[in-house]
């Protein structure tokens, strides 16, 4: 009578889980329209309809942000892995395309890890307590619900991360299909973002050799076998250098850069202090919040091998110390702060309370609230609209920075800063846009060639009632905008005359 108490009580909270997340997931999702970054997915997305590969170049337009080194000589894609594009494709197929398809699948993803987190959490250290808060830790994570409502790679790459994970969890328990699950679900997570799959097969390597011998050799064979299927995409993409810059300078920047962005954004340093409080309260009680358990650390310690695996990737060879390389850890790192609070609630369940409600209050989660219940108008939107309204299909647009979303939502030739196209291009625009930021040295650069061919005196200066923002709203925390920016100056678009 008791397991069918727990398992009715587990189903009501999951399915509150589900709706709240629906709400937050999709609410106000087709607003914003889409950022560089947004549009180069869809736009290549998009080739996918016509031609059934993903291309950077739809006969008009490049979509390219690396001056073509991230195509081949017949521009198929090969900067990422595909799978995010033929999502998208798919739902364009569906659905039309607009701002809210473009996100759509990548939403779902989204619910289904915080639905996910759940499982996986209760799998790891069989406590539902333990689960239940880490399932609303992550469901109330803002920078991980504005990264699933990107139309980016994001969401799916930490859902095949946990998905991959629970697999390995339940190939240790001889579970039906575990291995099966666990080769498919690498699979698509090397083909959504190929990194994370291999500190996947690396971590749980050493957790099998440390904890679970007996496994050890079925887990490397399995390795191994999604490693040789995925080898030839490695092969093909042996020529792009993703990181330019090495050395020790650029390993300290990126390792700073990444564990502030941590401390700050998904995992507070001050729960480090919780063991050291606890300590000052009373010694004997400290003690039983270190569990002795030996389960639950040889469970804790997986979570820990794919931090520090993925950290530590990310120092190295990341492109740029860019925040969104981090997404697929947040669901980790709420599970491990869910194991904070069960073990200061052992001791008084006021403190655990008190340290749960910290965590919600230094979120950014009112401001989100505001977001998905409010009109955002960027950049991109005014302009967008104003060559729709005053522009036509054959006529030339040059911009500094924000080229790839006019691609998407205009049919005219655009020329950006980052293509690699001749920059001789834009002498004969009919529009000239210069941004006031120009985001990158390549953007600064282009404006300075369109600033002499507005100097000539033949465009007309038109200023539009849109904030002159560096994006129109990015997933990174430290640059996302909950509200639209009133004190910036107005974006300024040259029409020729």
């Amino acid at each position: 009578m008791e397991n069918i108490n727990n398992r009715k009580t587990e189903y009501v909270f999951l399915f509150a889980v589900f709706c709240l997340a629906s709400f937050l997931f999709f609410s106000n999702l087709g607003n914003h329209y889409l950022w560089q970054d947004e549009a180069e997915t869809a736009l290549v997305g998009k080739t996918i309809m016509e031609h059934g590969i993903p291309l950077g170049f739809d006969g008009k337009n490049f979509f390219s942000q690396a001056e073509m080194e991230d195509l081949t000589e017949k521009y198929v894609w090969k900067w990422h892995t595909w799978f995010q594009y033929y999502v998208t494709a798919a739902s364009f197929s569906i659905f039309g395309i607009n701002n809210f398809s473009a996100r759509f699948p990548f939403v779902l993803f989204g619910i289904a890890s915080v639905i996910l987190v759940y499982f996986f959490t209760l799998s790891l250290f069989r406590d539902r307590r333990t689960a239940k808060i880490a399932t609303v830790l992550l469901l109330v994570s803002v920078p991980f619900l504005v990264a699933s409502r990107q139309c980016r790679y994001y969401a799916p790459a930490a859902f095949f991360t946990l998905f991959s994970l629970y697999c390995y969890l339940n190939i240790i328990e001889n579970k039906k299909y575990a291995k099966t699950l666990f080769v498919l679900s690498s699979i698509l997570l090397f083909h959504t973002a190929f990194p994370y799959c291999i500190i996947l097969l690396v971590t749980v390597s050493i957790h099998s050799l440390l904890w679970h011998r007996e496994k050890l050799a079925s887990i490397l064979i399995i390795s191994a076998a999604v490693f040789l299927i995925n080898l030839p995409w490695l092969i093909w993409t042996s020529d792009i250098q993703y990181s330019k810059r090495e050395g020790i300078v650029r390993f300290v920047k990126y390792a700073s850069t990444f564990i502030s962005q941590t401390g700050k954004y998904i995992f507070s340093p001050l729960l480090f202090l919780v063991p050291l409080i606890v300590g000052a309260v009373t010694w004997k009680k400290s003690k039983r919040f270190f569990s002795e358990d030996q389960n639950m650390w040889r469970s804790l310690f997986l979570l820990i091998f794919y931090v520090f695996g993925t950290i530590g990737v990310f120092f190295l060879k990341s492109p740029f110390p860019f925040f969104r390389y981090l997404v697929p850890l947040i669901p980790i790192f709420c599970i491990i702060t869910s194991l904070i609070v069960v073990s200061v609630a052992k001791l008084h369940i006021a403190l655990a309370v008190g340290v749960f409600v910290f965590l919600i209050a230094i979120s950014p989660f009112t401001d989100f609230l505001y977001e998905i219940t409010h009109n955002y108008d960027g950049p991109v939107e005014g302009i967008a609209k104003y060559l729709n309204a005053n522009g036509s299909d054959n006529h030339v647009v040059a911009i500094t920075c924000g080229d790839l979303p006019l691609k998407f939502y205009t049919n005219m030739k655009v020329i950006g800063a980052l293509s690699g196209e001749d920059y001789s291009a834009a002498d004969d625009a009919d529009w000239l846009i210069i941004r006031k930021y120009s985001c990158t040295r390549k953007g600064y650069r282009f404006a300075t060639y369109l600033a002499r061919l507005v100097n000539l005196g033949n465009y007309q200066k038109i200023v539009i009632d849109y904030p002159d923002i560096a994006y129109e709203n990015r997933e990174g925390p430290r640059f996302h905008k909950f509200r639209t920016v009133k004190n910036e100056d107005r974006v300024t678009i040259y029409r020729k005359k």
